[in-house]
């Protein structure tokens, strides 16, 4: 084996950057600042109309006229469409007759009604006879009455041979063709189904596990395969306790209001919900760091700040916290009043003033001649062999 022979200069070069290479301990701190805080839950819903009424007939018919198809746009109380009146109409002449028929036979037996109510009363003629007169007068009066209400149903009947739009929307179906009979039974025949587009909903499924922070007026966006470069707007208005249960998974529908003035939004749809639980500007907040830094972790070191005091943390409230403030070379414990929390960042309500710094850890790096790089320690973390704790 053939042995190199290094020189003196190059073996000094070398043991000055082995020495160069001593890692550097700095304490890791963060200033108390203002920031938003949110927190969001995520679901799948369908997209429908608040509102979507099925038009249809109560009366039998055929199909005269149609005067709206898929896509019309229509508006309360516009002539949709027509049933073939002819055999209305007959029923309503026909009920009118039997209206006047019925009122002449009225008439005639009241006249004789009070022809023998007063021969009656002058006892002129019998018992018998009068009440025969009363009991004409009134089964006459009772048929009269029922002439009168099959004629104003007759007349409604051939009112219901136009049909109207009861909202204003879009037509989003169509069941019939001009010709096709319709026929009323105990159910309404459907002619269309009008939907109001100017204000849609989203029901979401969300799981069991996320709808306990879910509440009405909670902001949601959401997108839509229809066009995914959109995201739309809502808010919660309501949450419903009927729970669904498929493949052993267990959610909750949720109502979400969104506005559609461009009409983008259809039924049916299938929309990606984000339901902001947590939602909140110009709050006070530290990262979830601050919380577990504990100062006993911390190396050896005359550079870095000592903890001076301490702080029983079983005698803390549920919302109390402590944290630990660096003052110059000490680390003061404080316990600050938390509140809401995203696990990232966490409110602090008491306790704390804006700009504090606060402690979070510490890092060791590579010296400046180590090639520049920094590497993260954590306390918990094992030495690596070959390697002395400091």
């Amino acid at each position: 084996m053939k042995l190199t022979r290094l020189t003196l200069p190059l073996l000094t070069a070398i043991a000055v950057c082995s020495c160069s290479k001593e890692a550097k301990v700095e304490l890791e701190t963060v200033k108390v600042e203002r920031g938003q805080l949110t927190e969001t839950v995520t679901a799948t819903g369908e997209v429908e109309s608040v509102t979507q009424v099925d038009v249809g007939t109560q009366v039998t018919g055929i199909i005269d006229k149609l005067y709206a198809d898929y896509n019309t746009v229509v508006t309360k109380g516009q002539l949709i469409a027509e049933i073939e009146k002819t055999m209305l109409e007959s029923d309503l002449r026909s009920a009118e007759a039997n209206v006047e028929s019925a009122r002449v036979t009225y008439e005639y037996n009241l006249t004789n009604y009070n022809r023998d109510k007063a021969l009656h009363d002058k006892q002129l003629i019998s018992d018998y006879e009068f009440q025969t007169s009363t009991k004409d007068l009134q089964v006459s009066k009772t048929a009269y009455d029922k002439a009168r209400a099959d004629r104003v149903r007759a007349a409604k009947n051939l009112n219901y041979a136009e049909i109207y739009s009861p909202i204003d929307g879009i037509v989003i179906s169509r069941e019939v063709e001009v010709g096709q009979t319709v026929v009323s039974s105990m159910n309404v025949a459907n002619l269309y189904t009008i939907a109001d587009l100017d204000n849609m909903q989203v029901i979401g499924n969300v799981d069991e596990a996320d709808i306990g922070r879910v509440k009405v007026g909670q902001n949601v966006t959401f997108t839509v395969d229809a066009y995914p470069d959109d995201t739309f707007q809502g808010q919660v208005t309501q949450v419903r306790l009927n729970p669904t249960t498929e493949s052993n998974v267990v959610t909750y529908e949720v109502v979400v209001a969104a506005n559609n003035p461009e009409h983008k939004l259809i039924p049916g749809l299938t929309a990606n919900l984000t339901i902001y639980v947590i939602q909140a500007d110009d709050l006070l907040l530290l990262p979830a760091q601050a919380f577990r830094f504990n100062p006993e972790t911390l190396p050896e070191s005359d550079k870095l700040p000592r903890p001076a005091g301490s702080v029983d943390l079983k005698s803390l409230g549920s919302n109390e916290k402590c944290v630990w403030v660096v003052d110059g070379d000490q680390l003061l414990p404080t316990v600050v009043t938390i509140g809401d929390s995203n696990g990232l960042k966490t409110q602090i309500l008491s306790g704390i003033n804006e700009g504090t710094t606060v402690a979070t850890g510490f890092s060791e790096s590579a010296g400046p001649n180590g090639g520049g790089q920094s590497a993260q320690k954590s306390p918990f973390a094992p030495t690596p062999p070959g390697r002395k704790k400091k």
